[in-house]
């Protein structure tokens, strides 16, 4: 057996992997395509005002629907199954994803993308509890921190998907209306993968076992659980608020820096994309040995480097290629430490309420987390360039360094058993 690991454990792995990875793939494609689709979508030139908030809506818009989906799905995870909701999910944000290759206005896709989201939302809940029900406790936490490597894997096969359509195919190319629309249509690709995980992934023992009544979403708040649902939670809007604010608007940064030709500006947007990513892959796999201090302390180390390395990238002077590369160290901190929640969400609630707990701490956050494109899309367009905006978000980390203390510590053995029960 392969790291003391069955094959099926294997099969089960793969299928949250794959599931949580076009999640993010479905869910960053409009990022790609937005600076081509929504000025053609509403009828403006590239650079007017209104295509930066325009962006920043739909993106909001997407985080209140990831956040709702995952607070529902999050909750049906815990009574209809893991794989059943799994299934659902995944075969929703593929579907509505692709729909928008179709979309005739700017008003369709936010619907469309809105529809996805709901589906993009519940998919995490599902595919951390079944590997935290299937793995064994002594590879819970690898287990958990690599599905979540995943996610950036989602990242770059998307960003790949958008510039060998929009780019690098000249006869699509040379034809934007085509070449956004046919990167949309490329999000159909999961519901295959999710037919797949239905005829092989069962519910796993743990879940259909559990006796005891129906969870609901107040038992979070009871005294038994409150701290957890609060520590979770404050993490959660932390690390979100920052990523999708960077990750919104970094295409839009890095066309700024590479000036008027939109040739290098898409190379140089993808050559970021490639360092921050990398750099979340790193760190999200760097959970694994840091957790062992404590996770307390490494939500402090991974929030304090966030702080500095958003505030050295975009508030200090350098030369185009530097800044790209430390693109890197901001992915390694603000990314990396997402990754930990596929194993600390888990691990905060009793298996009955373990999907709930976890869709409603990792998703919740969304809802205050939809700020984050909305205020900095309306500020790339009131300051002198989109480097003065996106420095600022340097500050949300900090605030969340600031909350670590309270967060509850679940590194201790004896609680992580009782708690896996």
């Amino acid at each position: 057996m392969l790291w003391g690991l069955t094959r099926y454990q294997w099969t089960v792995f793969v299928a949250a992997w794959l599931g949580w990875g076009f999640d993010v793939f479905d869910a960053l494609l409009f990022n790609f395509v937005a600076p081509i689709c929504v000025p053609r979508l509403l009828g403006v030139s590239a650079g007017d005002p209104s295509v930066t908030t325009a962006t920043g809506a739909i993106t909001s818009l997407l985080l209140v629907g990831w956040a709702t989906g995952g607070i529902v799905f999050g909750w049906l995870t815990d009574r209809i199954g893991r794989s059943r909701t799994l299934l659902i999910t995944m075969i929703t944000y593929a579907a509505a994803t692709a729909a928008c290759a179709a979309a005739p206005n700017i008003w369709v896709l936010a619907g469309l993308r809105f529809v996805a989201s709901l589906g993009i939302g519940g998919e995490w809940a599902a595919g951390a509890s079944l590997v935290a029900e299937v793995f064994p406790e002594s590879r819970r936490v690898a287990g958990g921190a690599l599905l979540y490597t995943s996610a950036p894997v989602g990242i770059l096969v998307a960003g790949w998907v958008n510039d060998l359509l929009t780019r690098q195919i000249a006869a699509i190319a040379s034809n934007p209306e085509l070449a956004w629309r046919l990167v949309f249509l490329s999000g159909l690709v999961p519901a295959a993968i999710a037919l797949w995980i239905r005829r092989t992934v069962r519910e796993p023992e743990a879940w259909t076992s559990e006796q005891g009544p129906p969870p609901h979403l107040g038992e979070l708040f009871e005294p038994a659980h409150l701290r957890a649902t609060l520590g979770g939670l404050s993490m959660s809007v932390v690390t979100l608020l920052t990523w999708w604010g960077m990750t919104t608007f970094l295409p839009f940064v890095m066309r700024h820096l590479a000036g008027p030709d939109p040739v290098a500006g898409a190379r140089l947007a993808a050559r970021a994309n490639l360092f921050f990513t990398l750099g979340g892959l790193v760190g999200t796999v760097a959970t694994i040995p840091i957790s062992r201090i404590g996770r307390r302390r490494m939500f402090a180390l991974y929030l304090a480097g966030a702080v500095a390395a958003i505030w050295t990238t975009f508030a200090l002077e350098w030369s185009t290629p530097v800044r790209s590369a430390l693109l890197f160290a901001c992915g390694m901190t603000t990314f990396g430490i997402v990754g930990a929640f596929s194993f600390y969400f888990p691990e905060l609630f009793p298996t009955r309420l373990r999907g709930t707990g976890s869709g409603f701490c990792f998703n919740t956050g969304r809802y205050l987390a939809a700020a984050g494109p909305f205020v900095v899309g309306n500020a790339l367009g009131a300051v002198a360039t989109p480097t003065d905006a996106i420095k600022w978000l340097a500050f949300v980390p900090l605030v969340g360094f600031c909350l670590t203390p309270f967060v509850v510590e679940t590194h201790d053995a004896r609680r992580a058993v009782a708690i896996a029960r």
